[in-house]
């Protein structure tokens, strides 16, 4: 045998061998690596993070919450030219190849052998990427590649083209917090994916690939050249695009900017309260499964309280002057430019429509200051409100507050037929004022006194500089306006509106010798007062007194009906005063007891949830109110229609005056309250109180209104408003809660520090303004809510000193009142001599 036939022989043979142990050691990778790979059916079902969604309840965006901007899209609505843009970008033979494309790999094979590159373009085709993306890691390894190649293919088999290359487009990251296509789209354009350009598709298509280093946000100049040089250009090459139209892509200048989804709705404090309750329902993992949240809030209500709440406290700040120690002072290096000065204000965000602006330098009276985005305003007297020129009251380094002016554009009347005319321009050109931050917060809390359904909701004045929700976390004293509840109590002992009660001087000894003498505001006293004028007047010794006679015990029992807690009470008599530490939320969730005819609602703010996929999660079933419903008093049946007692009638008349009975005594019947509709399935609130009780109080709140603390209120021109002032000790705490058509809103003001507001800074000055700013919008168009005496009740006429009149005579003050209490009203105390009013009493309480 010849030698080379001998070397040949040779040669098969170690071939034959090298072949064999390479099949075997490719066998045993191939089991080792295929045994380990994940269900590819899994990506049918996969769930990409996608954030929580917090709706309004007419659908429009309050907020949103997550890590990830995603909103995932179906491969149907992308349109052509953006997925060929992706395709001659990453992988152009991706509906042709069969997950791998061997091509590229025999490239990498290539320069790994005759290169010395340590890292190679590995040929990774979209599905490879997929496959990457979900179910490995990006280490750089054989082993880590192969897997990917094998993953691919079974992916391929088991998936259709269209299902890889969507999951690709959703799952792909693109720089600053964007995944996928959709939201990449809105972030750098601000744009749907229908509505972009070819330059635009090529931006977003050239950004997988270097997403934090590449992107047009963070590297413009490598955006447009991967762009032009490799995208535009690859997708002419491939005849996807015309040469002209590739020209005109590249003529296009890199124009992206951070566009954040547009909040429609302002409510922040809201939309975080939605966060904290989704969290606690479904977990952490409530932010990243795509649930769309709509909420009781309306729109047109919360902009009325927003705005309301922001000029009350501006109204207020303005009353206490300039303060300039509240601002923020920056040292500035002399000759510093505006742009470096400019970008000193990143740590000063907007406060509602109150802008930061930094001083550079003053002269004469005027102050030219910078503003974050580097927009320079010249401020002259006219852009003072503080009684003395910008000049005046800045110097250079200070950090101050500025608002836009836009003057209001003059409406055109359309003529009749004609379509609706186009928003006007400004009237006059568009000026600054100089502002504060004001030194008080403030909340407010509307909600249905029926339902409980919270319409509004402030927590203070800007989200962005105090996070602190007042409405629902600030315990405060609410003074006098907790008054209705301690009375309410009194009520059900015996007292009725038309009863006389000594505001006079008391002293009351406790332990360790000490001892508690309650005063009224401003000092003096009425003597013998109907309890309707003590609250009107806002007597605190009449609540006192009331307190003190009913017990208290007895009246922290009885108030727990509204809602409280029996802990959130004091043991004591102070209570009467107002001294319990409650929310503003709690306050309005009492009130609407009064309003909604004695019911205990509870407030709510998730109407319903919905999953990524439309689903209904959560459906909110609140309690209802029901008038009509069967329930009288306190867990009672509705007091049946009666006759007249002692010569009174027992009918629903509504504040006519008495009619005088003549002869036999003349029997009337009361008429039920027209029946509510309600759903089939409704829930019913439990009854709190009396509804007898509930239209008593209501009826003396209303006269708060008319002729006590709460005048101003009148000017909302609506005869059922009704509500109470409050005010704590030094003025630390101004309150007015209050009903009006459907809703019971309650506002409070005050100081973070718990500091006083300032002298005579009361509930009717600092907080109903508020009140009334809000719900003059508020109720616009709404219907009057009646306040008729229901059954059980019997109309009386009383003397100015509350004594009792016949049936028989004419004249006097009409109130009505429960039939079980009046035999108590013909035991008449005549208080009229100054013998029987002493100049102080004395009670022991422990």
């Amino acid at each position: 045998m010849s030698r080379l036939r001998r070397l040949l022989r040779w040669a098969l043979l170690l071939s034959f061998l090298g072949l064999l142990v390479g099949g075997v050691a490719f066998g045993i990778l191939y089991a080792s690596v295929s045994s380990k790979l994940p269900d590819v059916q899994s990506l049918r079902s996969i769930e990409l993070q996608e954030p929580l969604y917090v709706y309004a309840r007419d659908g429009r965006l309050i907020g949103l919450f997550g890590e990830t901007r995603r909103y995932p899209i179906q491969i149907e609505k992308v349109p052509k030219r953006l997925k060929d843009a992706f395709l001659a970008t990453e992988d152009a033979r991706f509906y042709q190849h069969g997950g791998v494309d061997y091509k590229g790999v025999g490239r990498a094979i290539w320069q790994i052998v005759f290169t010395d590159k340590k890292r190679v373009a590995g040929g990774s085709t979209i599905t490879q990427q997929v496959a990457r993306q979900f179910f490995l890691s990006s280490e750089y390894s054989y082993t880590r590649k192969f897997a990917e190649m094998l993953l691919a293919r079974k992916m391929e088999q088991e998936l259709t083209k269209d299902e890889i290359f969507e999951l690709y487009l959703n799952k792909s990251f693109f720089g600053n917090r964007a995944y996928g296509v959709a939201a990449a789209a809105e972030f750098y354009y601000g744009k749907p994916l229908d509505q972009l350009t070819l330059d635009e598709m090529a931006s977003l298509a050239a950004i997988p690939k270097f997403p934090s280093s590449g992107n047009p946000l963070n590297n413009p100049e490598r955006a447009k050249e991967r762009r032009d040089e490799y995208v535009l250009k690859r997708m002419r090459e491939l005849g996807m695009i015309s040469t002209a139209e590739e020209q005109a892509a590249r003529a296009a200048p890199m124009h992206a900017a951070p566009h954040e989804r547009p909040i429609e709705v302002s409510a922040p404090y809201v939309a975080e309260m939605v966060r904290q309750e989704m969290i606690e329902r479904y977990g952490p993992e409530a932010l990243t499964k795509g649930y769309h949240v709509t909420t009781t809030i309306d729109p047109v209500l919360q902009a009325a309280a927003d705005k309301a709440v922001r000029d009350g406290l501006g109204t207020y700040d303005r009353r206490h002057g300039w303060n300039a120690k509240s601002m923020p002072f920056l040292d500035l290096p002399a000759g510093e430019d505006v742009a470096t000065s400019a970008g000193r204000l990143r740590a000063y965000p907007a406060q509602g429509e109150l802008l930061a602006a930094l001083v550079l330098g003053t002269s004469g009276g005027n102050a030219q200051v910078v503003l974050a985005d580097g927009t320079r305003l010249d401020l002259g007297p006219d852009a003072s409100r503080w009684g003395k020129p910008p000049g005046a009251l800045l110097k250079r380094g200070d950090v101050t507050r500025v608002r836009r002016i836009v003057p209001e554009a003059k409406a055109t009347a359309a003529k009749p037929g004609d379509a609706a005319p186009a928003p006007a321009p400004p009237s006059g050109p568009v000026s600054w004022r100089l502002e504060q931050l004001p030194r008080a917060e403030s909340a407010l809390v509307s909600l249905e006194a029926d339902t409980g359904a919270v319409r509004a909701l402030v927590g203070g004045y800007s989200y962005a500089g105090n996070k602190f929700n007042n409405a629902t976390q600030a315990r405060r004293q609410p003074g006098s306006s907790f008054k209705p509840f301690v009375y309410a109590a009194a009520f059900e002992r015996g007292y009725n509106p038309a009863s006389i009660v000594l505001d006079a001087p008391v002293v009351f000894r406790m332990r360790a010798g000490k001892v508690w003498r309650p005063q009224n505001d401003g000092g003096g006293f009425a003597g013998p007062v109907r309890v309707r004028e003590a609250l009107v007047r806002s007597r605190n010794l009449v609540s006192v007194r009331m307190l003190d006679a009913i017990g208290v015990e007895y009246a922290r029992k009885y108030i727990t009906q509204f809602g409280f807690k029996e802990e959130e009470l004091p043991p004591n008599l102070s209570i009467s005063l107002g001294t319990p530490s409650l929310t503003p939320l709690s306050i309005a969730r009492g009130y609407a007891t009064f309003a909604n005819g004695g019911f205990r609602i509870d407030p709510w703010f998730i109407d319903e949830v919905k999953d990524r996929e439309g689903k209904l999660v959560f459906k909110q079933k609140p309690v209802i109110a029901c008038r009509s419903c069967g329930q009288g008093a306190a867990g009672q049946p509705a007091t049946p229609a009666s006759s007249v007692v002692d010569g009174f009638d027992l009918g629903p008349a509504g504040g006519q005056p008495a009619e005088p009975a003549k002869g036999a005594p003349k029997v009337t019947t009361t008429k039920a309250a027209p029946p509510q509709t309600l759903p089939a399935d409704a829930v019913l609130a439990p009854r709190a109180i009396d509804e007898r009780i509930a239209y008593q109080i209501t009826s003396m709140m209303r006269d708060v209104v008319l002729r006590g603390t709460a005048t101003d209120a009148k000017r909302i021109g609506r005869e059922d408003i009704g509500g109470k002032t409050g005010s704590t000790n030094d003025h630390r705490d101004a309150w007015f809660s209050g009903t009006g058509g459907p809703l019971v809103t309650t506002v409070w003001v005050g100081r973070s520090n718990n500091q006083t507001l300032g002298y005579r800074e009361y509930g009717g000055k600092a907080a109903l303004p508020i009140w009334i700013d809000y719900m003059q919008a508020a109720l616009k168009d709404a219907p009057i809510a009646p306040n008729d005496p229901p059954a059980g009740m019997v109309k009386v006429a009383v003397t100015a000193s509350g004594q009792l009149l016949p049936a028989t005579g004419s004249g006097g003050i009409i109130e009505y009142v429960k039939v079980e209490d009046l035999e108590k009203m013909e035991t008449y105390v005549d208080y009229g001599s100054e013998d029987a009013l002493p100049s102080e009493e004395s009670f022991d309480i422990f």
